[in-house]
């Protein structure tokens, strides 16, 4: 998503061109070029495929919609499967129009997790919670910190649920260092993530991540808590940004490459 402007091609192209080894694939994309044939294209060029995102959107409460949200997660850990990731992240969902049980939807998220988790596992895939800034509890997750992430996940085997660290979620939150020394002591640490916090956010909010480096995340200093709690997979940098998307993506990639190299490494 970080160059959603690359058609999938050219993305591999700029990977192998820049020396990423590995990229983390979205939904749409995949369909849009064909399931099968993004998975030849990016194990022809050597790539890993590090997650699938995503799954989720799971505090649906009628009988069909419930279906349909269950039967899409299916499809998306198939997905996942077929291109060769062990990683679906999830974002949970939001409250239903008129509510304001929180609690009552994040029941329904560990109901759905109950019956997704044991099919992802049979398939090599993990499902991994990301907790999203509160600004999106009421439309889009409502599970908004690690803490929470992990009190759904830990109800099930760390095989089948874990959790995403994102910086750009969790870098204001002062009991997350802790937490995700939690989800390391457990081994539900399934990916890393980062993006940075820039102000003022953009109309809608929702894609305001900023380039690393350009705001206020320490980006070293979250890294070493998932190293320190036992993490050695991939890193992923996700932004959604207007600004990024309007440039070159072939640009855009390499910068994001060198602004890694110095803010991360």
């Amino acid at each position: 998503m970080t160059v959603k402007q690359l058609s999938m091609p050219e993305l591999v192209d700029a990977c192998v061109e820049l020396g990423v080894p590995g990229v983390g694939l979205w939904r749409e994309p995949v369909q849009s070029y064909g399931l099968d044939a993004t998975a030849k294209l990016v194990r022809d060029a050597g790539l890993a495929v590090t997650t699938l995102c995503r799954g989720g959107f799971l505090t649906a409460i009628e009988p069909a919609e419930r279906a349909a949200a269950l039967a899409d997660n299916r499809s998306a850990i198939d997905e996942a499967a077929t291109l060769g990731t062990d990683t679906l992240v999830l974002v949970s969902g939001g409250l239903l129009a008129g509510s304001k049980d929180l609690h009552g939807a994040r029941e329904r998220i560990a109901d759905a997790l109950g019956e997704l988790g044991p099919y992802a596992a049979e398939r090599g895939v993990r499902l991994a919670i990301e907790p999203l800034h509160p600004m999106f509890a009421s439309d889009r997750c409502v599970v908004s910190t690690l803490a929470q992430a992990l009190d759904l996940a830990e109800r099930f085997p760390a095989d089948q649920v874990g959790v995403t660290v994102d910086t750009y979620h969790i870098w204001w939150d002062d009991t997350a260092p802790a937490q995700i020394a939690r989800a390391g002591a457990s081994g539900r640490i399934h990916t890393f993530q980062l993006a940075d916090w820039t102000t003022p956010l953009p109309e809608g909010v929702l894609n305001g991540r900023g380039q690393i480096g350009d705001g206020s995340v320490d980006m070293r200093e979250w890294r070493s808590y998932v190293e320190a709690a036992g993490y050695t997979g991939p890193i992923e940098v996700e932004l959604f940004n207007e600004g990024l998307w309007a440039r070159d993506g072939r640009e855009v990639l390499a910068e994001t490459a060198a602004r890694f190299v110095e803010h991360a490494e």
